[in-house]
């Protein structure tokens, strides 16, 4: 498995040990973004592997439009918004990234 890879977000299925194909990482962040969501925050290393430009056609595909965190990975991509412009629902939101001081 690699190591930015978030065991935590499979609870009902076997954790990949990589993903791939668009469709795995379009799983992939539709399970993360839901647990940002909600407050259970990313690793830095997870971070850094999203953030990395491959992943944009998975981002693109993913269309979580009522999530705050989808929104920012949209932002980091380089991504059109998906909402109205007038509306800029999620313009303000912060997200949080976690990073544990202990291995």
């Amino acid at each position: 498995m690699s190591p930015w890879l978030d065991g935590a977000l499979y609870p009902d299925t076997v954790i990949p040990d990589a993903l791939e194909t668009n469709p795995e990482r379009v799983d992939f962040l539709a399970r993360l973004c839901a647990a940002w969501d909600i407050g259970f925050l990313p690793n830095a290393d997870t971070i850094a592997e999203i953030r990395r430009a491959d992943w944009a056609p998975a981002v693109e595909a993913c269309r979580l439009l009522t999530s705050p965190a989808y929104h920012l990975l949209r932002r980091w991509h380089g991504l059109s918004p998906t909402w109205d412009s007038r509306l800029r629902p999620f313009e303000t939101i912060s997200a949080w990234i976690r990073c544990d001081i202990f291995p």
